[in-house]
């Protein structure tokens, strides 16, 4: 049975919202501080992606990758150790509310073990971001610091 709203006596039916969390861990030969750096800094970001990102890195800051593709704020940062971020794009689905981005970093003998916990995305989406996340963001990632070295 639909519900009615008693306000205009219309017929609305509430959107069924369905999320999938995204998990993915890797290895970056680079120490924790830099690869948090890399994130959050708007010139490093950019320079690893190859696209312009913008970065006030404080609780509540907001930040865009990828030319504005991706926007958000950020929620939690522990330097070094972790960062959380609300999340969208630009091609968010309408109704949806931000997904939450998660990096944990943890420093190894050969560098950092990174666990990505993107969750709250929108099912439809979350193939794509999935892909996009080891594309775009952790092969560039590499890259970036094997140069560096």
């Amino acid at each position: 049975m639909k519900k009615r709203n008693r306000f205009n006596n219309k017929e609305s039916e509430k959107m069924e919202l369905i999320f999938k969390t995204l998990k993915q861990k890797l290895i970056i030969s680079a120490a924790p501080e830099e690869i948090y750096n890399a994130i959050i800094d708007a010139e490093k970001h950019s320079e690893f992606t190859g696209s312009k990102a913008t970065s006030d890195p404080k609780i509540g800051g907001k930040f865009t990758s990828w030319d504005g593709y991706i926007f958000g704020k950020y929620i939690e940062l522990d330097k070094g150790k972790k960062i959380v971020q609300e999340w969208k794009t630009t091609e968010w689905p309408n109704g949806y509310p931000p997904s939450i981005f998660e990096l944990n970093l943890k420093k190894l003998d050969n560098g950092t073990e990174i666990e990505m916990i993107h969750s709250k995305v929108p099912r439809e989406q979350a193939d794509n971001y999935d892909q996009g996340w080891k594309d775009y963001y952790w092969k560039p990632l590499k890259t970036y610091f094997k140069n560096k070295k």
